[in-house]
């Protein structure tokens, strides 16, 4: 039985997450328009994505909003969670809770409501509107993310910087910042993750001049799945593991660096 525990059952665990992930990777490359039945081994299907503009110009859109919604809500988070610690003020307990309210808002409310929002403030919907949602979206997650990390810092090294007259934005850029700097990449990219995959929020938001990714894959799918999409996602995920294989890496040069 302990046997069971410790191996199999986690390789089940496993299988239940990852084999689907799998079977979209391998019919990407299966050479059949619509059947599940293997036919064959092709690149077909990835050079038709390549050669439609649409869809490449849908990407980069996703891709512009997710990076920029991404340092956007990363930078405000850092401030946020820095706030938090460091100083007192009215309403830091309720600002402290609010973060975790958003986090489990279902998100068509967040949508409905940015879209109230915008209809009374007149803000056309479209690459603003789409950035200024996918931000806050993000912020409470980019905050907690960054405050989980500073609580275990010791507050004395920013007394000790005081003390020998360091201002405040010295000990934020000097210290602060350094320390905090995988924190604050694992919230960027927690947060360009939920900003690319992104479809509730988005579709209360977004307007018909300016279309992003996940909105285009989700209209595709309702007539049925394409070969395209599994080249798609398959491509997406590749992106997404050299994107954290590459942040790993920096954050260990910065670490050699720093000692």
């Amino acid at each position: 039985m302990k046997k069971f525990t410790k191996q199999i059952y986690p390789s089940f665990v496993y299988l239940f997450l990852y084999l689907p992930i799998l079977i979209v990777i391998i019919f990407s490359f299966n050479d059949a328009s619509r059947s599940l039945i293997w036919k064959g081994f092709t690149l077909k299907w990835y050079f038709e994505l390549f050669h439609d503009s649409g869809m490449l110009t849908v990407a980069a859109h996703s891709i512009i909003i997710g990076i920029l919604a991404a340092s956007l809500a990363s930078s405000i988070g850092t401030i946020t969670a820095v706030s938090l610690f460091r100083y007192r003020f009215f309403g830091k307990n309720l600002l402290h809770g609010l973060l975790f309210v958003m986090i489990v808002t279902p998100e068509i409310v967040i949508g409905i409501s940015l879209l109230l929002l915008y209809s009374a403030t007149n803000v056309p919907l479209g690459f603003w509107s789409l950035l200024l949602a996918h931000t806050t979206l993000c912020i409470p997650f980019a905050a907690i993310t960054v405050y989980s990390r500073i609580t275990s810092l010791d507050k004395s090294i920013f007394e000790a910087a005081r003390d020998l007259g360091a201002s405040d934005f010295v000990i934020f850029s000097k210290i602060i910042v350094p320390l905090l700097l995988p924190a604050i990449v694992a919230a960027w990219l927690l947060s360009f993750t939920l900003s690319l995959d992104d479809v509730i929020t988005s579709y209360f938001v977004s307007g018909p001049g300016f279309a992003i990714l996940p909105l285009k894959v989700y209209a595709m799918v309702r007539l049925g799945i394409k070969p395209e999409i599994n080249a798609l996602c398959t491509l997406l995920l590749i992106g997404t593991l050299l994107l954290v294989v590459a942040a790993q890496v920096a954050l260990k040069k910065n670490e050699k660096v720093g000692e």
